[in-house]
């Protein structure tokens, strides 16, 4: 078979992906089909008796393959690397070859995927490092080509305890929040928002903002050291402009109630009139069903009516609206806000359903960003969003001929062994730093704690607590479901539908 690169690559298969392998690979290398079904089953005895005696400058074998082929590898005085795990993406593998080390250890699409994600995030620091800006919010650089930033809001701070309050920022904060925003109830008083304001300045190192049309609380917040104003119109504007633009401190300016764009553009006049400086647009974001899709047009033409004015998009407007996964709908959201010049992406993560949503605005941004320095959409950058759906199907196997229905048993036996109570704890704030969530499995003798299904199962075998198959499948299957629970950042009950 013919081979196009400069490096003579041989990629090591079994029969059962054969005709994917020879599909993906081309003529970029040639191929070693095994005398086996499974590649994974590859050992170095079997590839060493195979082997042509072509010479090779890379031997690529599956990316489950679990044996050592360190010896084989000095005998052949050739290297040989994990490939990826499937055979689907080889085809990516091999186009990167120049560019990527294989390993002997990790697989190479897992390799591929470090190496992208670090390019990625070392190119949005250089974009970043390098970005224009409309304004600072202490070192935050916020409009210009600088990335969009993300804020988070907790809502009704001035509700939250003090230790609910510094938990709360500083999840916000790991989440990847830019700014954190601090609502302030409807009946607080100057001493409540004193207390969120000086709460929130020691778990956080961001920028605050304070979220109030009160002009007295607004006043209030400004002698105790917030960086923003959240929001400014004519109801509060000619009693807090002033002191705001004596400050220098930063303000989001909106519309007055059920105005539209003039009543912004009026509003933006009176403060640059008042003297403040640094100023954010609201136009407002409407919820779905209620004018969304005509704010959006809002929003492209306040940018054309205020070239030089930072944009804020209020995202949450929409995902706290809405009963969909805010995953995709968060990167939707972020991809038109910077379509239509947004600066800064808004989001309380109020209902249980819109946790995360911080998170996924930020890396979403991201994806813009660098979708955007490539002139490209924001697909194979480096990071994405996907969750629960793949960009590549993995080969889907053939019905046998002949088979055993698999059937359900009624009969439950109590394991001697014991049984166990299966669990997640949530994220914590300990001494200001986020500990995750962890799987956590109760036994009568013991309490096992981990992040992984496998390394609780394999410590309760180790410790013998478990002496039956039926149990160990059902402890298999609960605690990969609770496993999966803290990676999509859902709860979990056991024996409950996921």
């Amino acid at each position: 078979m013919p081979n196009e690169n400069t490096m003579q690559i041989l990629v090591v298969t079994g029969r059962k992906a054969a005709e994917t392998v020879n599909a993906v690979v081309g003529g970029i290398a040639d191929v070693l089909v095994l005398d086996i079904d499974v590649a994974a089953f590859t050992t170095p005895s079997r590839l060493k008796n195979s082997m042509p005696h072509d010479n090779f400058d890379l031997i690529i074998i599956p990316g489950l393959v679990s044996a050592d082929f360190s010896h084989l590898e000095k005998q052949l005085n050739t290297p040989i690397r994990l490939g990826p795990k499937n055979a689907v993406d080889l085809g990516l593998v091999l186009s990167s070859i120049e560019d990527i080390e294989l390993s002997t250890t990790v697989p190479a699409c897992e390799m591929l995927n470090i190496k992208r994600k670090e390019a990625a995030t070392s190119g949005l620091l250089e974009m970043e490092a390098a970005a224009t800006y409309a304004f600072l919010l202490r070192d935050l650089k916020i409009g210009g080509c600088s990335i969009m930033k993300v804020m988070g809001e907790v809502v009704d701070a001035t509700s939250l305890s003090g230790d609910e309050l510094f938990e709360r920022v500083v999840l916000f904060q790991s989440s990847g929040a830019d700014i954190i925003d601090l609502g302030v109830g409807m009946a607080a008083a100057v001493a409540e928002v004193e207390h969120v304001i000086t709460t929130a300045r020691m778990a956080a190192s961001v920028p605050l903002s304070i979220d109030t049309l009160d002009p007295q609380l607004i006043m209030a917040a400004l002698d105790f050291g917030v960086d923003m104003v959240l929001s400014l119109n004519s109801t509060n504007i000619e009693v807090a402009g002033p002191a705001i633009a004596s400050k220098g401190l930063a303000a989001v300016v909106i519309p007055d109630s059920g105005q539209g764009l003039d009543s912004l553009v009026v509003n933006i006049a009176l403060a640059r009139e008042l003297g403040i400086s640094r100023i954010l647009a609201d136009p407002v974001l409407d919820p779905p069903g209620q004018g969304m899709v005509g704010s959006m047009v809002r929003y492209t033409r306040c940018r054309e009516l205020l070239p030089d004015i930072p944009m804020f998009f209020g995202a949450g407007n929409i995902t706290e609206l809405m009963d969909a996964d805010t995953v995709g709908v968060n990167a939707l959201l972020a991809a038109i806000g910077h379509d239509v010049g947004a600066d800064v992406l808004f989001t309380p993560e109020y209902s249980d359903k819109a946790r995360g949503s911080i998170s996924e605005l930020k890396t979403a941004a991201q994806m813009m960003t660098l979708a955007a320095q490539r002139s490209s959409p924001p697909k194979d950058v480096g990071i994405d969003l996907l969750m629960l759906k793949e960009k590549r199907f993995r080969p889907f196997d053939v019905m046998p001929g002949e088979f055993i229905e698999a059937e359900d048993s009624y009969q439950w036996t109590r394991d001697p062994a014991g049984s166990f109570s299966i669990n997640i704890s949530r994220s914590l704030v300990k001494n200001g730093v986020v500990e995750k969530g962890r799987i956590i499995a109760r036994h009568t003798k013991y309490t096992i704690v981990g992040d992984k299904a496998k390394e609780i199962m394999d410590t309760a075998i180790e410790l013998g607590l478990v002496s039956r198959l039926d149990h160990a499948a059902y402890l298999g299957k609960e605690l990969m479901r609770a496993e999966l629970a803290l990676n999509l950042g859902r709860s979990y009950a056991q024996d409950d539908a996921f």
